[in-house]
């Protein structure tokens, strides 16, 4: 049973999230020959003070740019 798991600090759409887990999903049939029935694709969007590039949380980046 593959398990994805995906993480982003821009919150995509439902629309954008029902593709991602769609085509990931035929990716690991169509590659791997998978069951989609038991492949778990899960989308976690964080806040962007809790994800950190370089020393500095994605917030003060953005912020500096």
């Amino acid at each position: 049973m593959p398990f994805v798991s995906i993480r982003l600090v821009d919150p995509p759409t439902p629309e954008q999230k029902r593709q991602v887990i769609a085509e990931v999903t035929d990716v690991l049939v169509r590659v791997l020959g998978k069951n989609p029935a038991t492949t778990v694709v899960v989308i976690e969007e964080l806040d962007t003070d809790n994800w950190g590039v370089g020393g500095e949380t994605v917030t003060m980046r953005r912020a500096k740019a």
